[in-house]
């Protein structure tokens, strides 16, 4: 006699098929064409089981999105500060610059008017990275790389907010190749170098 299903492998699999195909879906086709009925089809399960498990297209998006990028684990930490910059500012460049800007903007755009979007798109993804990255700007204090009275949040803000309004507002191109240059110019300011 064969084994009976199992109900909680058959979740995982429709669970994972629906992150998939959400990602894939909103990369391609752009985040306002996509809905949860295409997610539905493309994942071959009925739209009522995307509905069990997530209340909106955006927080499936959400959850695909943190899928796709990882945990919020340790960052950089080589004891050079700009270079640990430098390699996480063209990381989160390189990826918004490609498939999942237009994912960004969609969510972003839809958290405008979904306060609980808003707060699920801060508190899953936004501050565990924040919080990461303070301290790893706490170790850069401590050791005398960065002022002791600039808020670490407030370095972080300065680090990954232009890359934010560049994608967002779409001022200019988001450009990775130039990041250490920014980085140079976030930790050595924009005033006039003093002569040698």
């Amino acid at each position: 006699m064969p084994p009976a299903p199992n109900p909680d492998l058959r979740n995982q699999r429709s669970h994972r098929a629906i992150l998939d195909a959400a990602l894939e879906l909103t990369t391609r086709d752009g985040y306002t064409k996509v809905t949860v009925e295409a997610i539905a089809q493309a994942a071959g399960v009925g739209k009522q089981t995307i509905y069990r498990w997530w209340p909106s297209k955006a927080a499936v998006v959400l959850e695909a999105l943190n899928d796709r990028t990882g945990p919020a684990g340790r960052v950089p930490d080589t004891g050079d500060v700009a270079a640990d910059i430098t390699v996480a500012a063209q990381a989160v460049t390189r990826m918004l610059s490609m498939d999942l800007g237009t994912v960004w903007r969609g969510l972003v755009a839809d958290a405008q008017g979904d306060p609980r979007l808003a707060e699920d798109l801060r508190e899953s993804f936004f501050e565990p990275r924040i919080a990461r990255w303070q301290e790893r700007l706490d170790t850069a204090v401590q050791a005398g790389q960065l002022r002791t009275d600039v808020p670490t949040r407030t370095i972080v803000e300065l680090l990954f907010g232009p890359i934010y309004y560049r994608l967002l507002l779409g001022t200019d191109q988001l450009d990775p190749e130039n990041t250490a240059g920014r980085v140079d110019y976030l930790l050595n300011g924009v005033g006039p170098r003093a002569p040698h």
